[in-house]
C-alpha cells in the first residue's frame, strides 16, 4: 500500500518542485487517508525529500547540458571568451593611446622646431 501511495504522489507531484513545506503537507494528507502509522509517515516524508532532492538535482544537470549544447549549436561565445575579448580590447585601447600620445608628442615637438 505504502509503494502504492509512493508512486502516485511520485507521478502526481513533479518532484523536481517539491517544497519541503508541500510534502509535509502531502504526507500529513496520505497518512490520515491511508491510516499510515507515525513511521510510515515519517519514512515516506524522508524518501519524498530526498527524492525531490534528486529530481532536483537530476533537472538541474539536464538543463545545464541542454543549454551547453544549445550555446555551442548556436556559437555563442561563452563568459570567459567574452571576458578575454574584453581584455585584449582593453589592452589595445592602452596601446593606441600611447602611440597616440607619442606621435602627438613627436608632432607637436617636430613643429616647434
Amino acid at each position: 500500500m505504502v509503494e502504492l501511495i509512493k508512486r502516485a504522489v511520485y507521478t502526481g507531484l513533479g518532484l523536481a518542485v517539491l517544497t519541503k513545506e508541500k510534502a509535509e503537507e502531502v504526507v500529513k494528507e496520505l497518512t490520515q487517508q491511508a491510516k499510515l502509522s507515525e513511521q510510515e509517515g515519517k519514512d515516506l516524508f524522508d524518501t519524498l525529500l530526498k527524492q525531490s532532492e534528486r529530481a532536483r538535482i537530476d533537472l538541474q544537470t539536464t538543463l545545464d547540458e541542454t543549454v551547453t549544447t544549445v550555446i555551442n549549436r548556436l556559437k555563442l561565445a561563452t563568459k570567459s571568451e567574452v571576458s578575454a575579448l574584453e581584455s585584449e580590447v582593453a589592452s589595445l585601447r592602452s596601446k593606441i593611446e600611447e602611440l597616440t600620445t607619442r606621435v602627438e608628442g613627436g608632432s607637436a615637438a617636430g613643429t616647434s622646431a
